[in-house]
């Protein structure tokens, strides 16, 4: 059974851990090639298979992409119908000009930041969690 709590609840919560590492989100058509324990993210579109995967797999594999991303996870265990919890991160970092693609795990959130703009984006995800 799905836990029930209160958004404010969850925010309050919120932990960001910055993870290490340089990650890029690539499009391919066959991913036989790819090794799996570098693949962090997937998702199949009738494009392509977008895939998360650290850049220097990216590089050695030749694999074109334009955004180079750190990965924050959001240690918080908050419910997959938790409503409202993706927009309230999404809106206080849209507010400081910062985009963010968001996977949400069973356990956790994860979200994918500029690169340049990470240390900004943990910054103003505690702020956020001090604010409740």
């Amino acid at each position: 059974m799905e836990r029930k709590e209160k958004l404010s609840e969850i925010l309050k919560q919120l932990t960001p851990i910055l993870n290490e590492g340089v990650y890029v989100f690539v499009s391919v058509k066959d991913i036989s090639k790819i090794p799996l324990e570098n693949v962090i993210g997937f998702f199949r579109e009738k494009e392509g298979n977008t895939l998360v995967i650290d850049k220097a797999t990216a590089d050695s594999l030749k694999l074109s992409y334009y955004f180079t991303a750190a990965w924050i996870t959001l240690e918080v265990h908050s419910s997959l119908q938790a409503v409202g919890f993706t927009a309230a991160f999404a809106n206080a970092l849209a507010k400081k000009d910062i985009s963010c693609n968001v996977m949400a795990g069973y356990h956790h959130d994860h979200i994918f930041v500029d690169l340049n703009k990470a240390d900004r984006a943990l910054k103003v995800l505690r702020e956020l969690s001090r604010s409740f």
